[in-house]
């Protein structure tokens, strides 16, 4: 389609609109190829020597097991720190990553070798401009829309290149509760999410494709070894400047618990998996 005659629909501009932070510009990491590589390579430095999946990525690959075949040649769009590469690989003929980072393609590349993995394939570049000459039966991809503002053209090649199915993953909320305690009781203003995968749904059923959507219950325990760092990282959600403090230990109390001194506090949230049948589309 040409870009000239090319008119974005009203939720492709909403997802766009809603890429921007909160001061109305699109974050550096999405707009900077040199910043997102800084990102990962660093995530990666503290990553090494650790190639065990999050706690909560489990229970999402649970969910996914049952649509992968033993042969299966596979497609993962933006595997990051390979929560899901490694079980995939293990589970299928082939596996092909994608992915914009020279860092992430080099550690699942030496893990997979550590592993001894020897069907695990790479291409470095971002999903939106992928091309090659075979499909797979199956392209999975979770919470890997972070930097695709051409959204639309993302998940058209999602589905052009799966021949038998797609899956995509998005983690969602609800959000920590001691924000909407603040919002509610205090009037903070907060940083709600923007983008979620109803946008997706949104997306996908202007395309035509009339996906279906399952919600995994998930918990993560997050770890602080002091009160203070307690406090301190959990007010990054909060728009409104100089929370009390009285407020945010008002607010942290029903949900911290303390044992052999460190913190802890329980999240429960979701997961969103969709899935559907490559088909044609609309436009």
């Amino acid at each position: 389609m040409k870009e000239e005659t090319y008119k974005r629909s009203f939720f492709e501009e909403q997802w766009q609109e809603r890429m921007k932070d909160w001061e109305g510009n699109l974050p550096e990491r999405m707009v900077d190829d040199t910043c997102e590589e800084h990102f990962w390579r660093c995530f990666i430095e503290r990553k090494q020597g650790d190639a065990k999946p999050d706690a909560y990525s489990q229970d999402i690959m649970r969910a996914i097991v049952p649509f992968i075949h033993a042969e299966d040649q596979l497609l993962e769009i933006g595997p990051g720190s390979g929560n899901y590469t490694f079980s995939l690989a293990e589970r299928a003929e082939s596996l092909t990553v994608v992915d914009s980072s020279e860092a992430v393609l080099t550690f699942l590349k030496t893990t997979s070798e550590e592993k001894k993995l020897k069907n695990l394939h790479m291409f470095h570049g971002k999903w939106e401009n992928f091309s090659s000459d075979k499909s797979y039966d199956v392209i999975f991809g979770m919470n890997c829309f972070y930097r695709m503002f051409e959204i639309k053209q993302a998940l058209r090649l999602m589905n052009q290149y799966a021949k038998r199915l797609v899956i995509l993953g998005m983690t969602t909320g609800p959000i920590k509760p001691h924000y909407v305690y603040l919002h509610q009781k205090y009037q903070y203003e907060m940083k709600w999410p923007r983008r979620d995968y109803i946008d997706l749904l949104n997306l996908l059923y202007e395309l035509g494709i009339y996906a279906e959507c399952r919600m995994i219950p998930l918990k993560k325990t997050y770890r602080f070894s002091s009160f203070e760092e307690l406090l301190n990282k959990s007010t990054s959600k909060v728009l409104s400047p100089n929370v009390r403090q009285e407020h945010l230990k008002e607010s942290l109390e029903p949900y911290v618990y303390c044992d052999n001194g460190s913190y802890f506090y329980d999240h429960k949230f979701h997961a969103a998996i969709i899935t559907w049948t490559p088909s044609p589309l609309f436009y």
